[in-house]
């Protein structure tokens, strides 16, 4: 499941909620218990602009 999303629907609605799980199953990134290709697609993006905005704020620090 995409952990980035679940961090968040966890920090908004409480650890305990059934509720972040029902909108991942809702939004198509999980069935039941399982990752769904598009979750695993959602996660691999958030981590490809991740690892991209931590890049371009090096480089943006190194040209000032």
């Amino acid at each position: 499941m995409p952990a980035f999303l679940e961090k968040k629907l966890k920090a908004r609605y409480g650890a305990k909620s059934a509720i972040p799980y029902k909108v991942m199953n809702s939004l198509g990134y999980m069935r039941g218990n399982k990752e769904t290709p598009a979750g695993a697609a959602a996660q691999a993006k958030h981590d490809r602009d991740m690892s991209l905005a931590e890049f371009t704020k090096h480089t943006k620090a190194r040209k000032r």
